[in-house]
């Protein structure tokens, strides 16, 4: 199957979304007719991408990697549109034209699987920058986020929606598939693999990893400025999203046998 469309049955007649299915993956319908010009996309070597699963801390982890690739202040990021200076691939807005014409060094965030990224990424021809999210945890934002959209309105309940997750029924198709895709792929030189919660078990090596990776060069007391202005971030975003996660817990813990 190419391209085509797929319709997610409703749930008490309030939550009638459309998704365009493009080789059996369910993505939101402003990707469809522009599948093609991704994939062959012009990738550039200073290009740095950022790319999750929706729901994956996405926001937190480009506010980091802006601070440590572009030396900014958090006070600086907070009164910016940061989400201007990182459009996403896939999006309707600013769209693909204008992300062509972004001066290097472009940063760039995406939820497409890798197989669906533009075909010089797999070239290795820039830095993609990956972090998946533990799924129980993931869920619960991911469900939050359909019911806080008008365009979703989505109205079911939390267990209808995650058998929805666990079937492949939302936007951007299986986590599973998603975060396994990127696993594969971790060892290759121009990938880094990064999980959600080690921002909070360890930012530190974290920093380093992501400096490292980015080719930025600190001493140990502009590491520790980095780590702390990072922590400072990493507060913000953990207070602003306070998530109730018991019942998702319960739910995979019955339903996969999943270890994270």
């Amino acid at each position: 199957m190419a391209e085509s469309e797929a319709e997610t049955p409703s749930t008490p007649g309030e939550f009638e979304s459309k998704y365009f299915e493009f080789h059996g993956v369910r993505l939101p319908p402003f990707c469809r007719g522009k599948m093609e010009e991704i994939a062959n996309f012009p990738v550039r070597p200073s290009d740095v991408w950022i790319v999750t699963y929706p729901k994956s801390g996405t926001s937190l982890l480009q506010e980091v990697v802006y601070l440590v690739s572009q030396g900014a202040d958090p006070d600086e990021i907070g009164l910016m549109n940061i989400d201007e200076q990182l459009p996403v691939l896939e999006y309707p807005q600013p769209g693909l034209d204008i992300i062509k014409e972004l001066t290097s060094p472009r940063l760039i965030k995406s939820h497409l699987p890798y197989r669906f990224l533009p075909s010089d990424l797999h070239n290795g021809d820039s830095k993609v920058i990956y972090m998946a999210r533990n799924p129980k945890d993931l869920v619960v934002a991911y469900y939050q986020f359909h019911r806080s959209l008008r365009t979703m309105s989505y109205r079911g309940t939390f267990q209808e929606f995650c058998r929805r997750f666990m079937n492949d029924k939302l936007g951007y198709g299986s986590w599973f598939e998603h975060v396994q895709e990127f696993w594969e792929h971790r060892m290759d030189a121009n990938v880094l693999f990064l999980k959600y919660e080690d921002m909070h078990r360890d930012l530190v090596r974290m920093v380093e990893q992501l400096a490292r990776f980015l080719g930025v060069s600190c001493d140990k007391a502009q590491l520790e400025a980095l780590t702390e202005h990072c922590h400072q971030l990493v507060d913000q975003c953990c207070n602003a999203e306070a998530l109730p996660v018991g019942r998702a817990h319960c739910l995979f813990a019955q339903k996969t046998s999943l270890r994270w």
